[in-house]
């Protein structure tokens, strides 16, 4: 990838007991996923000890976070890494911060906008793409299943999108 964005693993939804723990909603693969990173929001925070909470998601200690009144204070704050420290991913595989930003155009060509979002409803992941402005200023924006038959084709510069999805 040419940039080096941030990539959201986590975030902080309260505290866990007094000692300053705090409770994290994962967005990746699970604790497994997270153990592998030791600071995170470029080394605002580094990892001490991690669980997971038998609920989906998990239990983590900072070294920078005392006690409980610090790890209130966190609540909302996303856990990053940069985009470089994460695993190599095989054929066909992405990371949805791999696809945001991307110029999205149809398989004939035609400039469709810009993919600003990838959502999981359950059934697998759809991209949500943002039309350029037209004459009033309105941007529209319609979704497509990340499949390989809506989109064929994508890399580091755009995502290729089959015209039969391409559909307002």
């Amino acid at each position: 990838m040419a940039t080096d964005k941030p990539v959201t693993l986590a975030a902080i939804t309260g505290a866990h007991g007094v000692t300053g723990e705090v409770r994290l909603k994962l967005f990746g693969e699970g604790v497994a996923a997270l153990k592998r990173y030791r600071a995170f929001n470029d080394s605002a925070l580094t990892l001490k000890k991690l669980r997971d909470d038998g609920k989906g998601g998990a239990i983590a200690r900072f070294e920078e976070v005392p006690d409980r009144t610090a790890a209130e204070k966190l609540r909302g704050t996303a856990l990053t890494v940069p985009r470089s420290a994460m695993p190599d991913l095989a054929e066909g595989e992405y990371y949805h911060a791999d696809l945001i930003g991307l110029a999205a155009i149809s398989d004939e060509g035609e400039d469709l906008g810009t993919c600003v979002a990838v959502d999981n409803f359950g059934a697998g992941d759809v991209i949500e793409i943002e039309r350029p402005a037209d004459e009033n200023g309105k941007k529209r924006k319609f979704m497509v299943p990340m499949t390989a038959d809506a989109v064929p084709e994508w890399n580091d510069q755009r995502l290729v999108v089959a015209s039969a999805f391409a559909q307002d």
